[in-house]
């Protein structure tokens, strides 16, 4: 049933974005609203790719309407899509509209003229570095755990810094918020609060009726709880991944999304297992 919560369980070489992408255009083709589709994946080209293989597959059998209908799919990244809609809602939140999106390295440069400015570059022990700093902070977002927790089990060679870097990371966020700019966590960050007013929540979801993701196995905590609050009873849901790999850790991602799903959305949850190779023959 298209509506039934969904788990794709696929292992590598076995077509799990083929998979989805035949999904996809099989619901365009069964007379979905492309509008109210909305796919996710962990990077901008595997989006791009995504839409344009469900093009291809649904020109098949609709013709050349189909890409006018792929066109109006949100297809995206959970950071892009996040963006998009936080621009649409973002007076009700009370965030300028106008902000400014921060990448990686505009990031790591803000992060380390706040650590000039506190005087941290000019330790007599080397203080951590602009990159680490940013991926320490960016740990503890997405994560949700104090400093003091990352740092005993991601960086053990910073925890003489801890109180240092809980300052640097307070006027990071100052600088951020006087300069309305929002980086990549922000964008997860803002689009989870977002979506903890139930009425918002609500009306964001109520915009898509079939949410698919691709790499499931590489979500974080705030991805998972941003999908929950969008479909809290899975209906429209479908996640693929393979419950064996998981890339981006660094992110923290946890497996624990995938294992959790069927519990999560027992006893509707359907789940299917593609465990042939076809990259890799006999």
């Amino acid at each position: 049933m298209p509506g039934t919560p969904l788990l794709v369980i696929a292992g590598a070489g076995s077509g799990k974005t083929n998979t989805l992408a035949h999904r996809v255009a099989h619901l365009i083709v069964n007379g979905a609203d492309p509008r109210k589709i909305l796919l996710m994946t962990f990077s901008r080209r595997a989006a791009a790719e995504m839409a344009r293989r469900v093009e291809r597959i649904a020109r098949r059998v609709i013709g050349d309407s189909a890409g006018v209908m792929t066109d109006a799919l949100w297809a995206g990244t959970f950071h892009g899509i996040g963006a998009r809609l936080l621009r649409d809602y973002a007076r009700e939140i009370g965030l300028d509209p106008a902000f400014t999106i921060h990448d990686r390295e505009d990031s790591a440069d803000l992060m380390n003229l706040m650590r000039h400015e506190l005087g941290f570059s000019k330790t007599e022990t080397r203080f951590p570095a602009k990159g680490t700093c940013l991926a320490i902070y960016s740990r503890c977002v997405n994560a949700e755990l104090p400093i003091e927790d990352v740092l005993a089990t991601s960086f053990p060679w910073c925890d003489v810094w801890a109180a240092e870097l809980k300052q640097l990371f307070a006027v990071y966020v100052e600088a951020k918020q006087r300069q309305n700019v929002l980086d990549y966590d922000d964008l997860l960050l803002y689009w989870a609060q977002m979506v903890s007013d139930p009425g918002l929540a609500g009306e964001i979801g109520e915009r898509f009726d079939h949410v698919l993701v691709d790499e499931y196995q590489d979500t974080n905590r705030f991805q998972a709880s941003i999908l929950l609050a969008l479909k809290p009873g899975g209906r429209g849901l479908t996640v693929v991944g393979d419950d064996a790999q998981s890339i981006y850790s660094f992110r923290a991602a946890t497996v624990r999304n995938i294992l959790n799903f069927p519990g999560r959305f027992s006893p509707q949850a359907a789940i299917i297992t593609l465990d042939r190779n076809y990259r890799s023959t006999q």
